[in-house]
């Protein structure tokens, strides 16, 4: 079952969001800064990585599964941490990471103490007018999780009457609403699981990473996708206003990437999916 929805724009964009992110569209790169005599300050920034033989790379390195340090050794990982390595090694470059709390890591990536920012961020208007980013390597849908072998809910339509397990701080709690369920508050997506598994709810709404992480790291199969919405969001790498010469760089870094498989192969890795292209590609 793969019934989509069309949200409203306002809905959508308050909805798709993980702890790091919200959707939106690509990024735009900022106009160069000029100087005194009016002339455009040369972008520097791929030739400034270049120069140094690394790219300097912002993660928070607590955010499974996109940046965090496994367990027993401390090594650090995560979908962003090793499409980043692969983007570096496109780039011909060494890699470096800076761990930063997320509350930081923008003001860190203005004030040059990375190069940019790898840790799902969202593309969104707002961080289009003061970021430069790349195209997007990572793509979710927002997903009405059911127990196997549910056969009533197949739509967002057919949430009317039923009961979904939904935090109500989360914007899911909203969508699921507006769909005419009724509501089993719960503090988080393993409560929801829980209660979807245990046939005590008929359903959850989450984000799509959010259920594939789960799947992946339990094995789980008794919880499955009965619907999702039309609309995604995008995340990608973030850099300094103006940085256009590096992420057109990592731009052709990324597709070279998913030429070659690399990204399909990370993705499986983390998520059992390919979660770098959008949906319907």
């Amino acid at each position: 079952m793969n019934t989509r929805i069309a949200l409203p724009v306002s809905l959508l964009a308050a909805s798709l969001v993980l702890a790091a992110c919200s959707s939106g569209t690509g990024g735009a790169a900022a106009e160069p800064p000029t100087g005194a005599t009016g002339a455009a300050v040369a972008d520097a920034s791929l030739a400034d990585v270049q120069e140094a033989g690394e790219l300097v790379v912002g993660t928070e390195g607590t955010y499974r599964p996109f940046s965090y340090h496994v367990d027993g050794s401390g090594d650090l990982t995560g979908y962003d941490v090793e499409v980043a390595r692969a983007v570096a090694e496109e780039l011909g470059v060494e890699i470096r990471f800076e761990e930063t709390q997320w509350d930081a890591i923008f003001a860190g990536l203005e004030a040059g103490r990375f190069d940019v920012i790898a840790n799902q961020v969202s593309i969104t208007p707002d961080r289009e007018a003061s970021y430069t980013f790349s195209e997007p390597y990572t793509y979710s849908t927002g997903v009405i999780v059911v127990a196997e072998g549910t056969t009533d809910i197949a739509s967002f339509e057919d949430l009317e009457g039923k009961t979904a397990a939904q935090s109500l701080t989360s914007n899911w709690h909203t969508l699921a609403k507006d769909s005419g369920a009724n509501i089993e508050a719960i503090e988080g997506w393993a409560q929801a699981a829980a209660l979807v598994e245990q046939g005590r709810v008929d359903a959850t709404i989450n984000d799509k990473l959010t259920f594939l992480d789960y799947q992946k790291q339990t094995g789980d199969t008794g919880l499955l996708i009965a619907a999702e919405t039309d609309d995604f969001s995008r995340s990608a790498f973030a850099f300094a206003s103006g940085s256009d010469s590096l992420a057109r760089a990592v731009d052709d870094a990324l597709a070279a990437l998913a030429e070659n498989g690399t990204l399909a192969e990370i993705s499986a890795e983390f998520f059992g999916d390919n979660v770098s292209v959008a949906p319907g590609q």
